[in-house]
């Protein structure tokens, strides 16, 4: 006998082995007709696969938690068959499922085209209405070798030659189509469904590694249902719309170029966002008792290999030999053998440099440390993505130096800053995450056990709920990941908090107890921003690049309607800027409305315009970006409103 419960608490007996086709259909027929798969004991596994034993099980649906993973990977097998079909010889090589969609990588030497994806997809709609079932074979891993070599499929073959000897070698059939799968899969292709896209080409390398073949990635998205698709297009539409790049280009913030790679070149308006930022964060920092630092950026790679980041972050940091000149005629050699020195790519050893300076007392502790620090680290070409992923960049840096009885108390203190400047940002919408012990890290067991459970009682003491993250912590320690919901619903993480036994031990930081002994400090990472660049995109795109009017780096353009106003825009320009107002001045003999226009695609938060009845009566009109509404008041009081309105949240708290 097994007996299968059900979610509801029922209970069912079968006589013996029973598939999930066959417990769905023994529940109801229209539920055997909506079945995609069946979750054992917590685990989803194909409709048509046994349970041989008392167990929990569920019914996926589409309008199950499950049941899009398994529609998309179905989806990229889908997409695999039509491309194989339409054009013989394309070798398929690996097909995931990633955030919103899939991929699938392919061997051809002809590039797919943008006709091709249509083709494709059109391809991929015949094969569903084909109802093509799904089976499941588990095969000899030498004979899926020879198998898949004798049909030309060489990185099929190669992908099983490393799996391990013990590995089950699943191959799923749809139809007559065959695939190196781990499953499962959806009962026929009629189950995914039309409520897919394919969206581009991309070049990638087999397996990541540039000496390897470049093979051809075809991205695709696919959902339960149309209305989701739809909703999806229409936010990555509203996305691009709000790329920063695009919007920082129109707004004069900022360029990059081919001679510095992944590096920003902040023109002024751009800078003036930054500037605001740090006055911003700096005020939060000396109020909430940090003292600021600044330390070198080239540090000698000794130190590094103390700290642990050579043996981890090396190939990503930027190396340089120490060099000095023997004699003009010999040139510049090397200090001594292996002599190296490399840019920084976080602050955290030097701030442990600092930390030493000195006998440190328990009295003395937490020490609060911050430093807006440059840092360099060597990302890929192709990982870059303007101001989100840089290889220079500036950080709103601190550690918090303490005993481990205040681990609890300066976590909740960073958890109330980092919630108070967010909600300040117009950023209110956070999920927090605890990201625990990595597979390879620094540290015992029993330092990571003391640690994790550290930050889990602050999160807790704060009355947070949180979510775990698995493996995800740094390799020094355990982390808290903050995730923040933006305008059009996406997710970003942003800041960060780790804690760390780590470091001090590696570095030997130490301070005086009670009693006299050396104890080592717990050191907390922390950042509110993260990086100033990568803040500021997020800002930019969550904004649509309409900055509150604090932040816009041009608060009020004055603009004349006749150019018998110009003596009088230079006087409401200089009455705004008397107020500490950011003024763009625009008497040029253009029409207002073509000003006006040119005005709001720069996103300038306020037009103030001015003609001969507003130079008489001593009048502004004061038009808001995205309103085609007027305001029409006194200058004076125009003013005053607009430089009380510009203040930054925490000065309006003042």
């Amino acid at each position: 006998m097994v007996a299968i419960t059900l979610p509801d608490g029922s209970k069912r007996q079968f006589d013996g082995p029973v598939t999930g086709t066959d417990i769905a259909e023994n529940i109801s027929k229209s539920l055997a007709k909506k079945a995609l798969a069946v979750k054992v004991d917590g685990e989803v596994r194909d409709l048509f696969d046994t349970v041989d034993r008392d167990a929990a099980v569920e019914i996926v649906t589409r309008e199950h938690e499950d049941a899009l993973d398994i529609i998309r990977h179905d989806t990229a097998h889908l997409m695999a068959q039509a491309v194989q079909e339409l054009y013989p010889g394309t070798q398929v090589t690996i097909g995931p499922n990633i955030e919103d969609g899939f991929f699938y990588d392919f061997a051809r030497d002809e590039p797919f085209s943008s006709d091709d994806l249509a083709a494709i997809e059109k391809r991929m709609n015949q094969i569903v209405e084909e109802a093509r079932p799904t089976r499941k074979e588990v095969w000899n891993r030498n004979d899926a070798i020879k198998h898949f070599k004798d049909i030309g499929e060489h990185y099929k073959a190669e992908i099983i030659s490393d799996l391990p000897e013990s590995e089950q070698i699943k191959i799923y059939y749809h139809g007559d189509w065959h695939d190196l799968c781990r499953g499962p899969h959806l009962p026929s292709t009629k189950h995914i469904g039309k409520a897919f896209k394919l969206m581009k080409v991309a070049g990638a390398y087999w397996r990541g590694d540039h000496r390897n073949p470049m093979l051809q990635r075809i991205y695709g998205t696919a959902w339960t249902n149309e209305k989701d698709l739809k909703d999806y297009l229409t936010r990555l539409e509203e996305a691009e719309k709000r790329d920063h790049r695009k919007l920082g280009k129109e707004m004069d913030l900022f360029h990059f170029q081919q001679e510095a790679q992944g590096s920003v070149f902040w023109h002024a308006k751009g800078f003036l966002v930054w500037r605001q930022l740090e006055a911003y964060i700096r005020r939060q920092l000396d109020a909430d008792g940090y003292e600021e630092v600044k330390t070198p950026q080239l540090l000698d790679a000794k130190l590094w290999e103390m700290s642990g980041h050579w043996g981890k972050f090396r190939e990503n940091m930027f190396v340089v030999p120490d060099e000095i000149p023997s004699t003009e005629e010999e040139g510049p050699v090397l200090t001594g053998e292996g002599d190296l020195m490399a840019l920084k790519p976080m602050n955290c050893p030097a701030h442990v440099q600092i930390f030493k300076q000195g006998i440190k007392s328990y009295r003395d502790l937490p020490i609060r440390m911050a430093e807006f620090g440059c840092c360099h680290r060597n990302e890929a070409h192709g990982a870059l993505h303007g101001l989100m992923r840089v290889r220079q960049m500036t950080q709103d840096d601190a550690h918090i130096f303490c005993r481990e009885d205040q681990i609890t108390e300066e976590t909740k203190r960073f958890l109330d800053l980092f919630a108070r400047v967010y909600e300040d940002m117009g950023m209110t919408d956070i999920a927090y995450k605890l990201a625990t012990r990595p597979e390879m890290r620094a540290g015992d067991d029993a330092t990571w056990d003391r640690a994790e459970k550290a930050l889990a009682d602050a999160l807790t003491a704060a009355g947070l709920e949180f979510e775990i993250a698995e493996g995800e912590g740094a390799f020094y320690g355990p982390k808290l990941e903050f995730h923040l919901t933006d305008a059009i619903g996406r997710t970003w993480q942003a800041g960060t908090y780790q804690l760390d036994y780590v470091l001090p031990e590696r570095l030997d930081a130490t301070y005086i107890d009670e009693s006299g002994a050396r104890q080592r400090p717990v050191m907390l990472h922390r950042a509110v921003f993260g990086t100033f660049e990568r803040f500021i995109g997020l800002l930019i795109e969550n904004y649509a690049g309409r900055l509150p009017l604090w932040l816009s780096p041009v608060q009020v353009a004055v603009t004349t309607i006749t150019s018998a106003a110009d003596d009088y825009a230079r006087e409401v320009a200089a009455a705004f800027k008397a107020k500490g107002l950011r003024v763009d001045l625009d008497t040029r003999a253009e029409k207002i409305n073509y000003k006006v226009r040119e005005h709001s695609h720069a996103k300038v938060p306020v037009i103030a315009v001015v003609g001969a009845r507003e130079a008489e009566e001593k009048l502004v009109s004061l038009r808001r970006l995205g309103s085609k509404d007027q305001e029409t008041t006194g200058l004076a009081d125009a003013a005053e409103a607009l430089s009380s309105e510009a203040l930054a949240p925490d000065l309006k708290r003042a």
